[in-house]
């Protein structure tokens, strides 16, 4: 096995994310040639070259926004006789380049009740990790959730200095009612977070926008909000309404048109509405 294949297997066992870039393409002299592959760790570290010089660099950022967004990505880039001259390369070229997302986006469940746990199982089983939070010790219990999920009792006024968000990571608030879904958001709406969905009646939902406002929270960032939390598939119990949170889920983090809710998910990962 190569090392940077040693290096990805490490990064995956670890938990942790990255990005792998690699030469899908490349014409006339280019210093990166066809499988040439570089991995990038979530950290800024590297492994392997696709080549060097000023391209390396954009493939490095790209790879940043690759895992940030948990989105893949396709570049051509070219490599002008003179920008080869520039950069003290004897060629010129085309080089194209893919980059994909390595390791599981992270789901940040709120609330540790009923529909968590059915929640959770859903959300790993597709591929996603999941982080629930709660203060109540006999509900943010490991043994309520599967072995890869990572459970932290914590109140929710300073839980989120204890967690990383990045805009590739899902907020599902579903806790025990009005006052403490209503706190999260108010945190929530303040990180890069690229999901972010609400439980609750429309009525309800409509008086925690309301005094978000009231607390300076802008109406755009409320829209971009996923509440009632959910595809509508007319679910009441806790198993039909995890199901639906999964899907939604699911269809953020392909892109797709979510029919139910009339909209389509932006290119930048959250919701627009039309």
């Amino acid at each position: 096995m190569s090392d940077i294949y040693k290096a990805i297997s490490k990064l995956l066992s670890e938990g942790h994310r990255g990005a792998l870039a690699t030469v899908i393409g490349a014409s006339g002299s280019t210093p990166g040639k066809e499988s040439a592959k570089m991995l990038v760790r979530e950290d800024g570290t590297t492994v392997g070259t696709i080549g060097g010089g000023c391209t390396e660099a954009d493939v490095w950022a790209l790879a940043r926004e690759a895992i940030e967004k948990d989105c893949p990505i396709r570049k051509s880039f070219e490599l002008s006789a003179r920008t080869a001259g520039e950069e003290g390369l004897a060629c010129g070229g085309v080089v194209e380049i893919f980059i994909e997302p390595l390791g599981s986006p992270v789901v940040h469940i709120f609330g540790a009740g009923h529909i968590a746990r059915q929640l959770v199982p859903l959300v790993e089983l597709v591929g996603m990790k999941c982080v629930i939070v709660d203060d109540r010790p006999q509900f943010a219990d490991s043994e309520h959730f599967p072995p890869a999920s990572h459970v932290l009792v914590s109140d929710f006024e300073d839980c989120f200095e204890k967690l990383s968000i990045t805009p590739a990571s899902f907020i599902v608030i579903v806790t025990r009612g009005h006052k403490y879904d209503q706190l999260v958001l108010s945190k929530a709406v303040r990180t890069q977070a690229g999901y972010i969905g609400l439980i609750g009646s429309k009525p309800k939902i409509a008086g925690i926008y309301k005094t978000l406002r009231e607390e300076g929270v802008t109406q755009e960032e409320l829209d971009e909000i996923h509440a009632p939390i959910g595809i509508d598939i007319g679910s009441r119990t806790p198993e039909e309404i995890a199901i639906s949170i999964a899907a939604e889920l699911i269809a953020h983090r392909r892109k797709a048109y979510l029919k139910g809710n009339n909209r389509r998910l932006g290119k930048a990962g959250r919701s627009t509405t039309y």
